[in-house]
């Protein structure tokens, strides 16, 4: 009898979504776009308190390939963004979602790219490093680029950068108020994680079809290993199968090295 298998890649999304309800990311605000898909995400940023961003409301999705975690997701921020690594249509360009092929014109070593360890929170936490320190060796918006060197390097005084930003972080407030969101604007409040509880039952229902595949699966697994056991007898009994890919994840405080673009 034919058994129906779920992706391993929505297994991996759900668990996620679950880890991240349940202990969210500070700044972070996570959801799905549709209940029924687990491949499209909603995030909404919020600008850290003691810079530029501060008081922002910035609202992403982040689009998950059918392979993931093997491949890199997309992160595009629907908030008009003006930063040297983000392109005009709010594509972030950062090494972290570049997929792990060897490409010496790029700049970035391998190990710097996308790989199967890496996971939705070392993303966010390298989004919201970014959006504080730009990468302007290969920008995606050179003129953002150089108006930030300038901010920078004038130490503040050319102000036409930080100007920009601030307009913008104005203009989401209205945003925000209509979904009903308070912006922290407190370190206090930046840091304090909030559970998300769920709009209804489906995550959890999904997830409980999730768990049940994986235990049928198990099931199914051992009764395969029992009978190849006693068919094998003292022949040579089965083989250790093969290493499952790494699937943990880096410390959340644990810095990453995917602020390069290019």
């Amino acid at each position: 009898m034919a058994h129906h298998s779920t992706p391993s890649s929505q297994k991996a999304l759900m668990m996620e979504l679950k880890s991240l309800q349940e202990q969210p990311v500070e700044g972070f605000r996570i959801g799905l776009v549709e209940e029924s898909n687990l491949y499209n995400w909603e995030v909404a940023i919020f600008g850290p308190p003691n810079t530029l961003y501060e008081g922002g409301y910035f609202k992403s999705h982040i689009k998950f390939p059918i392979d993931y975690p093997y491949s890199p997701p997309t992160f595009r921020f629907l908030t008009k963004m003006w930063h040297p690594n983000i392109y005009e249509n709010g594509d972030v360009c950062i090494s972290i979602l570049h997929p792990p092929v060897d490409d010496p014109q790029s700049g970035e070593l391998p190990s710097e790219r996308w790989n199967p360890t890496q996971n939705i929170r070392t993303i966010l936490l390298s989004v919201i490093s970014l959006l504080n320190e730009p990468n302007t060796f290969s920008p995606a918006n050179v003129d953002a680029s150089v108006m930030f060197r300038k901010w920078r390097d004038s130490k503040g005084k050319d102000k036409e950068y930080a100007e920009i930003i601030r307009k913008q972080v104005v203009s989401t407030v209205a945003e925000a108020e209509r979904d009903g969101v308070k912006v922290p604007t407190t370190l206090a409040e930046y840091c304090v994680q909030t559970r998300v509880p769920s709009q209804d039952s489906s995550s959890d229902l999904l997830y409980d079809d999730l768990y049940d595949d994986d235990m049928e699966e198990e099931e199914e697994e051992d009764e395969d290993e029992e009978s190849d056991m006693e068919s094998g007898g003292e022949a040579g009994g089965t083989s250790g199968g093969e290493g499952g890919v790494t699937t943990g994840c880096y410390d959340d405080d644990q810095e990453d090295s995917g602020n390069e673009d290019s």
